[in-house]
């Protein structure tokens, strides 16, 4: 996974409520986001090509921390760590040694996930959003974007009812690609300490300094 795809995929972290109109839903997700501190959960992510049709499968574990930090680490079949701090964010490959470097604030320019797991995005301002009904014991959304991006025109959420969280993502790109992940093991409310949002690259690795583009 590059920068590119975890910006993507952290699109639409959502928390949910009752069943009702979309309507009640967005006033819902934003009640239960607000409530929670911070989070934790393993993750599946598969990344669909349109034009190949072959799928890459990543795993490994997010950590969420109000107002807007995040430890993201993949663990299989490469890793990989994206560090979203309050002023810089790291994107981290280690068996390349290569580190990448960006401004928080660069991550705010469109609609990515970010900005819904930090309350800087209402989904009754950027979407158009609809209830799909349940299907297989979760609520399914589907969100269309009132202004398109590239990297996402289309995207569906899949929410437990009972755990008031969301379990799983898609995300559609412009090209058809598919960008999916599948949450479990959520913990709401762990301690976290600040520390795990910080970064210092290792020595000996390369750091490409994107924070002045």
């Amino acid at each position: 996974m590059n920068f590119r795809f975890c910006i993507l995929i952290l699109t639409v972290l959502l928390s949910i409520g009752s069943i009702a109109s979309a309507d009640e839903l967005t006033t819902e997700i934003q009640k239960t986001y607000d409530s929670i501190k911070t989070f934790k959960a393993d993750f599946s992510q598969t990344l669909t090509n349109a034009a190949s049709k072959e799928s890459e499968v990543r795993s490994g574990k997010i950590t969420f921390k109000q107002p807007s930090l995040l430890h993201w680490e993949s663990i299989t079949p490469e890793k990989e760590l994206l560090i979203v701090g309050e002023s810089i964010v790291w994107d981290y490959f280690p068996d390349e040694k290569l580190a990448l470097k960006y401004r928080t604030k660069q991550l705010f320019n469109s609609k990515t996930m970010i900005k819904f797991i930090s309350g800087k995005a209402k989904l009754e301002e950027d979407f158009v959003v609809e209830n799909q009904g349940e299907e297989g014991g979760l609520i399914k959304l589907k969100l269309m974007p009132l202004e398109p991006e590239t990297g996402l025109v289309l995207s569906y959420v899949w929410v437990d009812p009972d755990k008031k969280m969301l379990t799983k993502i898609l995300v559609v790109d412009f090209y058809g690609n598919g960008n999916e992940v599948l949450l479990s093991n959520i913990e709401i409310d762990p301690e976290v300490a600040d520390s795990l949002y910080e970064f210092t690259p290792p020595k000996g690795v390369d750091v490409e300094d994107n924070t002045k583009n």
